[in-house]
């Protein structure tokens, strides 16, 4: 098995983990460009879609640290179907 380098300027995998989630929000007058501002300017990483409805926010972002990212969601809301996935590993046909 061969090593994948991460650098954020050169390497496509510069944010190892495919970060997914829906949100329930608390504050239904808090809207998803709230919340996608919030992580960018919080949070590194890139591909950040923020889409929803009244009720419910999908979050899919790619960082290194997905922690950060269920802690800021947890704290505005219920967040359930967690996913995050090792795109490094992905790539080098292991497990996700």
């Amino acid at each position: 098995m061969s090593l994948v380098s991460i650098d954020a300027e050169d390497d496509a995998f510069a944010y190892r983990y495919d970060t997914q989630l829906l949100l329930d929000r608390r504050d239904k007058n808090l809207d998803e460009s709230e919340i996608a501002r919030y992580i960018t300017e919080n949070i590194e990483g890139n591909e950040l879609l923020a889409i929803g409805d009244e009720e419910t926010v999908k979050i899919h972002f790619h960082t290194n640290e997905p922690w950060k990212v269920l802690e800021y969601c947890a704290g505005v809301g219920e967040i359930y179907d967690i996913v995050v996935e090792d795109m490094i590993r992905q790539s080098n046909n292991l497990q996700g």
